[in-house]
């Protein structure tokens, strides 16, 4: 395995390998496999399936307990925009997964390193790996550095209301008092705009306009929330 990707591991995210070999199957493609029959390797798959029901397991378990008054419907709508194929490959590019694996010639010149299906699956089987390696807990913290950060800034809330994200973002550290204010109302009643604004303890953080008040609501959440994120990386 590449020993500037094993440093790369060791500082960003403090995983150290006790099984190299289990890290090499997770970046072996079923290409390179192929095009190197004589070396007896094994690719990637099986350790793609476990790491597939490990994520989907601590994705679940962390929405379930972050989202308390969420219904069902929503954490596995939420859920599944998490663990799909286009938000995984980003993972895995985000983490540099993509400049290591070993792919056949055939699949490096049809610019297969860039392929979102080959990318999700390289990130599922490294977590297969690093489950086989270190264990439950290893894969959760990495994901606590990978995956939860961006789950907590919002990236996944078009697939709740933004109401909702904003509630439980201003409340992680205790009660605060949400109020939303009809500031104004006008044009003709078939084309009516309402303009809201969004208070947190009697402090204006964001306002929205829409043709309802519950579209204009979510605006003024969506401001404030892009608001507090905004100030968050600041700080």
């Amino acid at each position: 395995m590449d020993n500037q990707f094993i440093h790369e591991l060791k500082e960003g995210y403090r995983i150290v390998f006790t099984n190299l070999e289990l890290l090499e199957q997770a970046f072996t493609h079923s290409s390179y496999v192929n095009e190197h029959r004589n070396m007896r390797l094994e690719d990637n798959e099986r350790l793609e399936f476990l790491g597939d029901a490990v994520l989907e397991l601590i994705v679940s378990q962390y929405l379930y307990n972050k989202y308390t008054n969420l219904p069902e419907g929503k954490l596995t709508k939420m859920r599944s925009a998490i663990v799909r194929e286009d938000s995984l490959s980003k993972f895995a590019k985000e983490c540099g997964f993509d400049q290591y694996i070993m792919l056949g010639k055939g699949e490096e010149n049809s610019n297969g390193r860039q392929r979102p299906a080959l990318l999700c699956d390289l990130f599922e089987s490294f977590l297969g790996a690093l489950y086989l390696d270190q264990g439950l807990q290893s894969v959760v913290d990495f994901l606590s550095k990978v995956v939860f950060p961006k789950i907590e800034a919002g990236v996944f809330s078009h697939e709740m209301d933004h109401k909702t994200t904003l509630q439980e973002v201003l409340q992680k550290s205790g009660d605060v008092e949400i109020e939303y204010q009809l500031v104004k109302e006008d044009g003709p009643a078939h084309d009516r705009k309402f303009l809201i604004e969004v208070y947190s303890n009697g402090t204006l953080i964001g306002e929205g306009s829409g043709r309802s008040k519950k579209m204009a609501e979510q605006e003024a959440a969506k401001v404030a929330l892009e608001t507090y994120l905004a100030n968050k990386k600041k700080e």
